[in-house]
């Protein structure tokens, strides 16, 4: 007795090999417009000559701010002058919380931090030139852009202490932080994982016929990830509507870039998979923004993907578990420090040379800054975390589903019974 399954099978195979079917499937099936080899490939000449090929396209680096902060072959500010000197103050601000930060993670304070000296020019640069109807899918190195997408220092000291206020619930590690109303979307510390969600994403937003992009960021570590090369291809096929972001500050954690790849760059392996791309001085503000502008108008106009690679240094450490000074010369980290050549002291040299700035001017703002700092400090650290329970299961999902509501019930049983093994004074009731 032959199983359903074993007929199914012979049945299918009986239609599919029938002479008859198959002359009648041929006919329906018009393969005249197939192009053999051609289909795939960009370029499809043949040729007789026995060639391989070993160079690919130099990419060049867009920069219209010099290191002496003059701008270049006639470009103007993309910025106003009154708008070049908020912005920064703005990164000099950053710059000193940035600081600050790293400091109390080292007193205990904090659990952990990652630094982003070095990135301000790129990341307030982008910022600016982002709307706040695109979604972010940040690695952890953004910073400067969530705050100039409308993300607060009130959010980050939420996120940082894991107090109530925390969108997160305090659930998240320190520096992943979220902001549902401005579409940033919760950071994952995983390497290239965000890269996949962006690339979904922006596939969705050209579904819908939306005016917005997903931005997504990595490193130049992260693209070695596998989920860097499977987003970037199915952004790619799918012309989804994703800007891919790599910033290459030339280290993943203790390793540099000589050891991690031996092709120009990271920008190529996106122009291999059929992206278009740029290069650009990340230490650069105004190349930044109107860098990230333009490519984020072929991204809606064109509705395809787009890639940046941001050249540019990572001047601290990693992160607050890491110690740079056993694996970077001392200097190397020197020589990028020189006067212009890092994004903030770039900046200061535009505005003093236009006499729009002076050092006197720039050290009071310092000062009053630090003095506000120190003191934000202080009230956050004693905000109480949102309660136990609610901050273990508010907000897992949209609607909690039946498998959530079951954990939360066993779990406050367990926790009635056990409540007085544990230390809940830093918590709400």
């Amino acid at each position: 007795m032959k199983s359903i399954f074993q007929k199914y099978l012979q049945r299918s195979s009986t239609k599919l090999f029938n002479r008859t079917n198959l002359l009648n499937f041929n006919k329906k099936c018009n393969f005249s417009g197939y192009k053999i080899y051609s289909d795939g490939l960009v370029h499809s000449e043949f040729s007789t000559e026995l060639k391989t090929v070993n160079e690919v396209i130099k990419m060049p680096i867009y920069r219209i701010l010099d290191t002496n902060g003059n701008l270049l072959d006639g470009h103007e500010a993309p910025f106003k002058d009154e708008e070049v000197l908020k912005i920064y103050k703005d990164m000099v601000e950053f710059s000193i919380w940035d600081e600050i930060f790293y400091g109390i993670q080292r007193q205990g304070r904090i659990s952990f931090y990652i630094v982003n000296e070095g990135e301000e020019g790129l990341q307030f640069g982008m910022g600016k030139a982002l709307s706040v109807d695109d979604h972010l899918y940040c690695q952890y190195r953004e910073t400067g852009v969530l705050l100039s997408r409308g993300f607060t220092y009130t959010d980050i000291l939420n996120q940082l202490f894991g107090t109530k206020y925390d969108e997160g619930k305090g659930r998240q590690m320190c520096i992943c932080y979220t902001k549902k109303d401005l579409n940033i979307h919760t950071i994952t510390t995983p390497l290239g994982s965000q890269l996949s969600h962006a690339a979904g994403c922006g596939y969705a937003l050209k579904l819908k016929n939306q005016k917005a992009v997903a931005v997504t960021y990595c490193g130049d570590g992260s693209s070695s990830e596998g989920d860097f090369y499977a987003a970037l291809n199915f952004a790619s096929v799918r012309q989804s509507q994703t800007m891919f972001v790599c910033k290459n500050n030339l280290y993943a954690i203790s390793t540099s870039i000589k050891d991690q790849y031996r092709g120009d760059g990271i920008a190529p392996r996106a122009l291999a998979l059929g992206i278009e791309s740029i290069r650009v001085d990340g230490n650069d503000l105004f190349a930044s923004y109107l860098a990230t502008k333009k490519l984020r108008e072929i991204c809606i106009q064109e509705s395809k993907p787009v890639f940046i690679e941001f050249m540019s240094y990572r001047y601290g450490h990693h992160s607050t578990s890491d110690d740079s000074s056993l694996y970077r010369p001392k200097e190397e980290n020197e020589a990028w420090r020189q006067e212009g050549v890092h994004p903030i002291s770039r900046i200061f040299l535009y505005l003093k040379n236009k006499n729009l700035y002076s050092e006197k001017e720039d050290q009071e703002h310092r000062k009053s800054v630090k003095e506000k700092v120190l003191k934000e400090l202080k009230k956050y650290e004693s905000v109480k975390r949102y309660n136990i329970v609610g901050g273990l299961f508010e907000d897992v999902y949209h609607e909690e589903d039946w498998n959530l509501k079951e954990q939360r019930e066993n779990f406050e049983q367990f926790f009635k019974e056990n409540k007085h093994n544990y230390d809940t004074t830093k918590f709400e009731a």
